[in-house]
């Protein structure tokens, strides 16, 4: 990977933030865009802004076109067929989708981790005031453990969904044998890939998974644009919870004839620039390479690990390794805020990380750490220049908050 290169295809990384060059280490809660996807989404504001499939003009024909391509794309980057592409605002609402279109009844059984973000935990928590169960399979050391998955499992078993990747620490479960499991158990399974599918070539056919969502804004590509991933099958199976312009054939006073997936799920106008710039990210990626960038964040994992590991006081959260927790360095710091590191970081380096829960406050409610963890997340267009400035600067900011 030409990481210099790299860089002058992203516009916000030019700037300075506070006098210093910026450092941007937040890419887990939404990453920097490229010129190339700006342009795409440029060019359907500026030569076709219409809708598509609602008329026949010359306009209207290219965005069905573009849409088409972009469905296209985003199904040949997960290994999936067009038809199984659902548009949807994020990952939040592909879950949310099948949560309310699944037709999961009083007494049926839904199995999570301990360790959800809130949008692979809150959809559950509404159905159970309807009789849904929600089981949570216990980790061990903050890892998956086999034998307690298997102890949730039983016949009312309906869904088992799994985070992919850990936005709270980067550790990635071995969906392969989470999958494998659940399905000897007559269970289907949904992931939440919004923190994998970004980092590591994913097939969703070779993992045989059920349902699989993700976000662009997390992938270089624009806020509003996600991706339900289901197989054909039991595409057909759901209902839409969300209906409207776009997802019927025709209707009456009374009835309406409903279109096929994915139109069925798609209801009213599209964020046809979303999906655009959301194809343009995933050429982008799979230009550069989805195992270079993987091993790349590795390897600026391992800098930040033996580089922090001796500030006294400082504990990472998760794996220790940091081979099993992708490009996610989550720590807390024994009697300092993080936000107060996340502060000084901003406006004594110019280093962006995110502070908090990071929307799984039940791990951190669970584990007495009300405030969070402080969180640098990596990606493509960091170097390890900037790994080695984070050292530096964290380790002066804990002398001096002390």
């Amino acid at each position: 990977m030409d990481v210099k290169k790299i860089r002058e295809d992203f516009p916000v990384l030019q700037q300075k933030i506070h006098g210093k060059p910026l450092i941007y280490f937040d890419s887990s809660c939404m990453s920097l865009r490229p010129k190339q996807v700006i342009a795409a989404m440029n060019e359907y504001y500026e030569k076709f802004p219409a809708c598509a499939g609602r008329s026949i003009h010359s306009l209207s024909q290219k965005v069905d076109e573009e849409y088409r391509k972009a469905r296209e794309v985003v199904a040949k980057f997960i290994g999936a067929k067009a038809e199984e592409i659902i548009f949807t605002r994020n990952t939040t609402e592909g879950i949310n989708l099948v949560a309310n279109s699944l037709g999961l009844k009083s007494g049926d059984v839904v199995v999570t981790s301990d360790i959800e973000h809130n949008s692979n935990l809150l959809p559950w928590q509404m159905l159970s005031k309807k009789g849904v169960v929600h089981k949570i399979a216990k980790s061990k050391n903050m890892q998956f453990d086999g034998s307690n998955f298997l102890d949730t499992l039983d016949k009312n078993v309906k869904l088992v969904s799994f985070v992919h990747t850990s936005n709270l620490d980067g550790y990635t479960f071995p969906v392969e044998e989470i999958i494998r499991t659940a399905h000897d158990n007559g269970s289907l399974v949904m992931l939440d890939s919004a923190q994998s599918v970004p980092h590591k070539k994913i097939d969703v056919k070779k993992l045989d998974v059920d349902f699989l969502a993700f976000s662009g804004h997390k992938m270089l590509g624009p806020s509003g644009i996600g991706v339900l991933y289901g197989k054909k099958d039991l595409l057909k199976r759901l209902n839409p919870f969300i209906v409207g312009g776009d997802t019927v054939a025709n209707s009456t006073y009374e009835t309406c004839e409903m279109l096929e997936a994915p139109e069925k799920f798609e209801a009213g106008l599209q964020n046809y620039a979303g999906a655009i710039g959301l194809a343009a990210a995933m050429k982008y990626l799979e230009k550069v390479g989805m195992r270079d960038i993987e091993k790349h964040e590795e390897r600026l994992n391992e800098i930040i690990t033996d580089g922090i590991s001796g500030i006294k006081g400082l504990k990472i959260i998760g794996p220790q390794s940091p081979k099993l927790r992708g490009g996610i360095i989550s720590f807390v710091v024994e009697g300092i805020n993080p936000h107060d590191i996340a502060m000084m970081l901003d406006s004594t380096a110019g280093i962006a990380i995110r502070s908090g829960a990071h929307c799984v406050h039940s791990w951190f409610n669970a584990n007495n750490l009300p405030r969070g963890s402080a969180r640098a997340s990596l990606y493509l267009y960091n170097t390890e220049e900037e790994a080695k400035i984070f050292i530096d600067k964290l380790q002066e900011i804990c002398n001096t908050l002390r």
